[in-house]
């Protein structure tokens, strides 16, 4: 669906073009375009300039639109590597995922190209639905994951610092919020590294930071050396019923 909203936008970008061309070059009824001559004395209806301008005004918001799509749609595809991806290395990689130096790229290289001729609060609304996705994208992976390593845990939050370095390089960010948002995602891989005991104090003293499915996953995913007792979910349901 995401796709089919992308092209809705380019359309109508089209459309607008179309129009704004129109009526700088007006066409006769059979599509031919009617004659124009160069004079110093001849001028376009003011009724016809302003609608001219009107019609670009459309067309620059439509623009901005399918620059913020384009860029959520690139964060999904680059984040979905996630669920093919086993986090059970024996070593520490040292660098992000290929995947997360990609996007991160990608973020760099359009942030580059549209910095001449977009005003930084237009470049915020372009950019500013990255953050959250990829945010969600990160916690909703630990679902699908049958277990995890400590090298596996590391890795992940070596990918959302890597995008966060990435975000708050754009000026125009609110590097701010980036960092709320990002740090979650650290905090809530962290978890795993408790110990069982520590892990329940933790969901008890902050029911609110995480949903009750959250925590759930965090229980139920395998982690190498965590000693979870036969009666873990009992006690963690317990906890999550007072909510």
């Amino acid at each position: 669906m995401g796709h089919v909203h992308k092209y809705l936008h380019l359309g109508s970008c089209h459309k607008y073009h179309g129009r704004a061309w129109e009526c700088i070059y007006p066409v006769d009824e059979n599509g031919k375009q009617k004659g124009h001559h160069h004079s110093r004395t001849s001028s376009v209806p003011s009724r016809n300039l302003a609608s001219f301008a009107d019609e670009y005004r459309k067309l620059a918001i439509d623009c901005l639109k399918v620059l913020r799509v384009e860029m959520q749609l690139e964060t999904i595809f680059h984040m979905q590597e996630m669920t093919s991806r086993e986090y059970l290395d024996d070593q520490d990689a040292e660098e992000p995922d290929d995947f997360i130096i990609s996007l991160t790229a990608q973020i760099t290289r359009r942030d580059e190209e549209i910095a001449p001729f977009v005003a930084g609060v237009k470049r915020n609304y372009i950019f500013g639905g990255i953050c959250s996705i990829a945010a969600n994208a990160f916690m909703k992976a630990l679902a699908d994951m049958k277990s995890i390593n400590l090298f596996g845990v590391q890795q992940i939050c070596r990918n959302s610092i890597a995008l966060e370095q990435a975000l708050a390089a754009i000026p125009s960010i609110d590097s701010e919020t980036v960092q709320q948002r990002l740090d979650r995602v650290l905090t809530y891989y962290e978890l795993l590294n408790m110990p069982f005991e520590a892990l329940l104090a933790f969901i008890t003293e902050h029911e609110n930071l995480f949903t009750a499915t959250k925590d759930t996953n965090i229980l139920k995913v395998q982690v190498p050396g965590r000693e979870i007792p036969v009666d873990a979910q009992d006690r963690l349901s317990e906890i999550l019923s007072h909510r």
